[in-house]
């Protein structure tokens, strides 16, 4: 089980800049139309600390099985299994 903590730590964040990757959008103009490079690096670090804290929010709430189970409804293999063990 070696990097356990750090593949649950990546799978964290990523996680939660999936939910909010159009937050990255409006720093990066932010950024861009400023031209203050020490605002923008405070934003994307508070940024990345709020995109590790979603996530974990996500698999510790246990939101992360109701995702789960809404992608199975629509996928066909899952379907298809589900009609043959009367799940």
């Amino acid at each position: 089980m070696r990097c356990y903590k750090f593949c649950l730590w990546k799978a964290y964040f990523e996680k939660g800049y999936g939910l909010t990757s159009y937050i990255k959008w409006v720093i990066a103009i932010f950024g861009i139309t400023t031209q203050n490079v020490a605002v923008t690096l405070l934003g994307m670090f508070i940024y990345g600390i709020v995109c590790f804290f979603l996530g974990w929010a996500w698999y510790h709430f246990n939101i992360i099985t109701s995702e789960l189970e809404v992608q199975n409804q629509f996928n066909l293999f899952v379907q298809e299994m589900r009609k043959k063990r009367k799940v």
